[in-house]
């Protein structure tokens, strides 16, 4: 797996390379974590990697996808992970990132980008930013959680704003939002416990919402999820495990959405995660956070770690 991502930036003569141009601030990320995990961090050149994410810093503080590319709050949470993983995030300037993503808030709700899309994912990106920044008082953070609450179902799931389906992925967005802002006490837990714990399928693969097909990367949002509400014994973990291992290209590495795929770059990432989640031992997985999806220790050097504090007291068991 680690010679898979480090061969992802030598294939310049392939079009796959030149047509995700606009992920490889992305691409950059989710690389490191799964090299983090595996305890590889030395695998690919760290200052190179600063310089180029240095370089997609745009005029508004905002970084994008590639070099020359429109800023998007997805990409700079991307940035400032990396630079955060990699120790250098006292070499952006913090006041420019923060006025950004601040300049994106409108009447709680937070936008992608200057075009305006809006969805409960921005609304966390933008806290989970300012938080590793430290600059998260800058933001009308009730704004944000009335807005987070106003996407929640008749369920316990979320979806991307009020009157969405339940989805996996925004239900890990707005559960890590409202634990960095210690308001987890919102969730109606058992229903959304219940929720996710039916995501999984026979196969012990999870999908993102009813009657959809398994995916790797619901190993990250769903058990993200139930490691936050406290239940991630509500999976067969093991079975989930060995679905994650099945996706594997075991000659050229890397891990796909699903058995007989192409592996990828994203799914080799919360592949990792999902296997660092469900505790397995097979690679020796440093733990992971299930709010910031970054090595624990990483968090927990940062001060990232308190928001473990901010659990509701009922939730202790």
């Amino acid at each position: 797996h680690v010679e898979f991502i480090k061969r992802l930036d030598k294939k310049h003569d392939e079009l796959e390379y030149w047509m995700t141009e606009h992920l490889r601030v992305s691409g950059i990320y989710w690389g490191l974590v799964a090299l983090f995990l595996l305890d590889k961090p030395a695998a690919l050149d760290h200052q190179q990697i600063v310089t180029y994410i240095l370089g997609c810093q745009n005029s508004d503080g905002g970084f994008g996808g590639h070099t020359n590319h429109d800023s998007h709050l997805l990409y700079t949470m991307s940035a400032v992970q990396v630079l955060l993983m990699l120790g250098a995030l006292d070499q952006i300037d913090t006041k420019r990132v923060t006025d950004y993503v601040v300049g994106l808030q409108r009447d709680g709700m937070v936008s992608g980008d200057e075009w305006g899309e809006q969805d409960t994912r921005f609304a966390f990106i933008a806290v989970a930013i300012l938080s590793q920044l430290g600059t998260l008082e800058q933001l009308d953070t009730q704004g944000i959680v009335d807005y987070v609450r106003s996407a929640m179902n008749y369920d316990g799931g979320f979806g991307s704003g009020p009157g969405g389906e339940s989805h996996a992925a925004q239900v890990y967005t707005c559960l890590a939002c409202l634990a960095i802002l210690g308001q987890l006490h919102v969730v109606d837990r058992e229903r959304l416990s219940g929720w996710l714990a039916e995501r999984q399928l026979k196969c012990g693969g999870l999908n993102g919402r009813p009657q959809k097909l398994e995916d790797v990367c619901y190993s990250w949002w769903v058990l993200s999820s139930l490691e936050i509400l406290g239940r991630v014994h509500w999976v067969d973990r093991q079975k989930l495990c060995g679905f994650i291992l099945s996706a594997q290209d075991e000659e050229r590495g890397g891990i796909a959405d699903r058995p007989g795929d192409v592996p990828d770059v994203y799914h080799t990432c919360f592949g990792m995660a999902g296997l660092s989640l469900a505790g397995f031992k097979g690679y020796a997985l440093k733990p992971v956070d299930p709010v910031y999806c970054m090595p624990k220790d990483i968090v927990e050097r940062a001060g990232l770690g308190s928001w473990t504090d901010k659990v509701p007291e009922s939730w202790r068991e």
